[in-house]
């Protein structure tokens, strides 16, 4: 139990380990490996100490975490994380303290405050998580663990990014999913298991699922989707999770996207598109030049049949033969002056690379859009954006 002793030493020491946050995370992402290289499919070096240093930080008002307790949870059930892996990650993250600050710092009473902080966390979200597990199982079409889908189709949409469509191996039922999820994904490369997560790239439609994935110049599963799997081979799939999700409100809808954050965009902006046909909407999309920019035609085709949709397109440089775009160079708060409704309450929502979503965090803000009003979703530590 995490008593008011422990609450004070926790708080005392905080500063200490934030101050040397990475060597922190290096040496517990390097304990963690070496000790249990079974966890390392659902390992991300950094969100995990960040994540309980963020945890620490805010122990007596845990309401300030925010929706980062929401974005935590729908990960680990992507991933289908399990209660045995908190102590796992526990025990290495203690030694990690004790290692990092010193045993003349990290007494036996410190450890034990935050042995006892981690376990309080650790029961919250191992009951928030069994939570979704058990609703996700329960629902039409749910399931728990890993479901098999077969690869229906398999289309390039740019230079570096290809839609798969997955379709159920049992030709069950399919669970529903929101505008803005993602799936976890399981494959095994070489004989070693990985696990990502995908946002998906269409509305739920109730016969399949697409995931659209760009090419990474290093990226083990993405290299592997492009270059080994073809229609017909199968994939091992978690049900959907994600917080990130699009409220249907009377405001205007506004999407931006850099890259392939557009993939889950484009699921929003359909669902936005098709209940509410008099709900105006505004799609913004970055890309490096047109041989990247995925999707355009299917967007010219929403744009031609629904009148309330907007669309801009921004290349940071254009290339000869490219279609034209809108804007040249990057996505600034003078373009976004323009692009947005002249009034500015609206819905926004933004995805794309880091450096992007920073920038748009704060041009969105510039141009006077309330900070409530402004959604992304950061594959990420939560707080990489403030």
């Amino acid at each position: 139990m995490l008593s008011a002793e422990h609450r004070a030493i926790v708080k005392a020491t905080v500063p200490l380990l934030e101050s040397g946050g990475e060597a922190l995370t290096t040496h517990f992402y390097n304990k963690l490996l070496d000790e249990h290289p079974e966890v390392r499919p659902m390992f991300n070096q950094a969100h995990q100490a960040n994540g309980v240093l963020m945890y620490a930080h805010h122990i007596d008002e845990l309401e300030k975490l925010g929706g980062l307790v929401g974005q935590i949870i729908n990960k680990h059930v992507a991933l289908d994380i399990q209660p045995e892996y908190y102590a796992i990650v526990g025990g290495c993250l203690l030694k990690s303290i004790r290692e990092v600050l010193g045993a003349e710092i990290a007494t036996d009473a410190v450890i034990e405050a935050w042995a006892a902080a981690y376990q309080q966390l650790a029961d919250i979200l191992i009951g928030l998580e069994e939570g979704i597990y058990s609703a996700r199982e329960q629902a039409p079409g749910g399931w728990r663990g890993t479901r098999r889908f077969v690869v229906e189709r398999k289309i390039a949409e740019s230079d570096e990014i290809t839609s798969f469509y997955l379709v159920p191996e049992d030709g069950g039922a399919l669970l529903d999913f929101q505008p803005g999820q993602y799936i976890g994904l399981r494959v095994v490369i070489d004989g070693e298991e990985t696990r990502r997560n995908y946002s998906l790239s269409a509305a739920s439609n109730g016969r399949e699922y697409q995931i659209s994935v760009k090419r990474e110049p290093n990226g083990r599963v993405s290299n592997f989707l492009h270059e080994s799997v073809r229609a017909g081979d199968v994939l091992e799939l978690y049900p959907p999770a994600g917080d990130f999700k699009l409220e249907h409100t009377e405001r205007p809808l506004v999407l931006i996207s850099g890259g392939v954050g557009i993939t889950p965009t484009l699921a929003m902006l359909n669902a936005a598109l098709e209940p509410s046909p008099q709900r105006p909407v505004h799609f913004i999309h970055a890309a490096r030049h047109g041989g990247v920019h995925a999707f355009r035609e299917s967007i010219e085709e929403l744009v031609a049949r629904y009148p309330q949709l907007q669309r801009f397109y921004c290349y940071e440089n254009k290339r000869d033969g490219d279609h034209e775009a809108h804007g040249i160079g990057f996505v600034d708060e003078a373009l976004l002056g323009q692009w947005l409704p002249a009034n500015r309450d609206v819905d926004a929502y933004f995805l794309g690379p880091k450096p992007f979503m920073k920038a748009v965090k704060r041009h969105l803000k510039a141009v006077g859009v309330p900070d409530a009003q402004s959604r992304y979703e950061f594959f990420g530590p939560a707080s990489a954006l403030e």
